[in-house]
């Protein structure tokens, strides 16, 4: 199969940073993470993506988007971030 013949896996979208329209190309999958800490956070998706806009150091939104997101659930796969979460006493429960 020759590369022009493929079809991209990315999902294309809008969302207004800083008042500004722009168009987003993430994986299904990373949408649905900023959809989940948009909803976690108590933010909308354009508010979200605007504060991730203001703190990059990548090169691209996208960039920018995909080291927030690892950065988010990193800190969330944490001991203390499972407790906070409500899920991650079975570990102290288990010996081993």
């Amino acid at each position: 199969m020759r590369a022009s013949s493929t079809r991209s896996t990315l999902v294309n979208r809008n969302v207004t940073v800083e008042g500004h329209r722009t168009s987003i190309r993430l994986e299904p999958a990373m949408w649905e993470a900023l959809n989940m800490v948009c909803k976690r956070e108590n933010k909308n998706l354009n508010d979200l993506v605007t504060t991730i806009a203001r703190s990059r150091n990548q090169s691209t939104l996208t960039a920018a988007i995909r080291v927030f997101l690892l950065t988010y659930f990193q800190a969330a796969a944490t001991d203390e971030g499972h407790l906070r979460a409500g899920h991650g006493g079975a570990r102290s429960r288990i010996r081993l």
